[in-house]
């Protein structure tokens, strides 16, 4: 989780787009996660047909998710952007009935609230014009693309390991931006180069292959409630690394969002232990 935490740095670091920094860490992080199968014996190939058009499908709403995650930060800060996208616990807890066929309960509703009320906290003014406002709308909805994704994931591709899923998945990331890249990432320097090398290496192959083998040994509740310590790993990196200097409004306000993330983590698991 700090290394997932520690990628919310490069899209200030990087001076590249959004676009380029996902099509470069998807390229890099593709070649390393099939290497990473392929090294633990197992096949690259997928199970069926119908499992190439769910990688696909997961692929975009992954290209889609990446692109908005860099661009909140880029248009707000490091601090912010995190914060924005941790709201998807609790977006995937109401778009989970359209889903797996559950209703909502009045806490799920109460975790919604107090989410919007963090969000109302970290936006500086109700003005698309403010950059810092702006940020935070392309969090949430890179927040909404996430829950989606993850959705889709559990439901019909869960099968499949970690590495193994996203080895397909920047796949279809890579092959899609080809098409948005801009000359700006061909003409970038030795240390962008670096910079997008230790992204895609140590920042998304190395991280997703460490979740899949700590899967094998850590129940998922306890997994889900590390992952949710990931903005504050981010937020505390941004002020060391970048000195980002957040506004208390900012720290109250992802206290709320990251409070309510972790109560529905709970929840879920305890949800899932009753049902079973």
């Amino acid at each position: 989780m700090i290394l997932l935490g520690a990628t919310a740095l490069f899209s200030k670091l990087l001076p590249l787009s959004a676009i380029d920094i996902t099509f470069g860490r998807a390229a890099i992080a593709c070649i390393m996660l099939f290497g990473i199968v392929k090294l633990f014996g197992k096949s690259i190939f997928l199970d069926c047909k119908k499992d190439y058009f769910v990688a696909l499908f997961l692929g975009l709403l992954m290209a889609a998710h990446w692109v908005s995650y860099f661009a909140a930060m880029q248009y707000s800060s490091v601090s912010v952007g995190m914060i924005a996208l941790f709201t998807f616990p609790v977006m995937t807890v109401l778009l989970e009935p359209f889903f797996e066929g559950i209703r909502l309960v009045w806490q799920d509703l109460v975790s919604a609230i107090v989410v919007l009320f963090g969000i109302f906290l970290i936006v500086p003014e109700i003005s698309l014009e403010n950059e810092t406002t702006q940020g935070v709308l392309i969090g949430v909805c890179s927040a909404v693309l996430y829950s989606f994704r993850n959705l889709v994931h559990r439901k019909h591709f869960s099968h499949y390991s970690g590495a193994h899923a996203m080895a397909y998945q920047t796949l279809v990331i890579f092959i899609s931006l080809s098409f948005f890249s801009s000359d700006e990432l061909f003409k970038a320097s030795q240390e962008t180069y670096i910079g997008l090398v230790i992204l895609g290496i140590f920042l998304t192959a190395v991280p997703h292959a460490l979740i899949a083998a700590s899967l094998k040994h850590l129940r998922a509740k306890t997994f889900s409630l590390i992952a949710c310590m990931q903005p504050l790993y981010g937020v505390t990196l941004a002020i060391l690394v970048l000195d980002e200097q957040p506004r208390w409004q900012t720290l109250v306000g992802g206290l709320l969002v990251i409070s309510a993330a972790i109560y529905e983590t709970i929840n879920a698991q305890k949800l899932h232990v009753n049902n079973r």
